[in-house]
């Protein structure tokens, strides 16, 4: 293989790879938008060892009609930060709420007071250890220098070829 023709096909590698993980990214949006998806970030260890301090989970959120014991799901609470936590027990309460009461994994006792919900964030999966990438992604610094490298990458990769060069024809100097 030529000089030429390895250049081409790494070019052509590096647009492909390019375009499979803008239709990843897109699709990921899409999905997101439609199932009501969306990340949290674990600061404590109140749900280790299933969930530890630095995970990443994917949450969906859902309607309190669908809670069940033993389900890991997010609360908003007024004026403070969400909690995650295990469900322990479900009640009903006025209209669509349920009055949920909850405990972390690592925790010897539940949460001091039941919750009254009507939606909750389902943790659908989580993985350990990638809160910081993402925090560390979402720097501005880092979105910027991101942006101008995959400019440069795509103008590298666009860029127009001397066609005399490629039927052979020699340029005078």
């Amino acid at each position: 293989m030529s000089r030429r023709d390895f250049r081409s096909r790494s070019r052509e590698a590096v647009l492909n790879i390019a375009a499979a993980g803008g239709a990843v990214c897109i699709l990921a949006v899409v999905c997101a938008v439609l199932f009501n998806i969306t990340l949290i970030m674990f600061k404590t260890g109140s749900m280790a060892p299933s969930i530890p301090a630095g995970s990443l989970a994917v949450v969906r959120e859902i309607p309190a009609g669908e809670i069940n014991v033993g389900d890991v799901v997010t609360v908003d609470r007024p004026g403070k930060l969400p909690i995650t936590h295990r469900v322990q027990a479900v009640a009903a309460a006025d209209g669509d709420g349920r009055t949920i009461t909850m405990k972390g994994d690592a925790n010897s006792e539940a949460d001091p007071a039941p919750y009254v919900v009507e939606r909750v964030r389902l943790v659908l999966w989580s993985a350990p250890g990638l809160a910081r990438p993402v925090a560390a992604a979402a720097n501005p610094v880092v979105l910027g220098a991101t942006t101008v490298a995959v400019s440069a990458l795509v103008t590298w990769v666009l860029w127009p070829r001397d066609v005399r060069r490629k039927s052979g024809q020699h340029v005078a100097a």
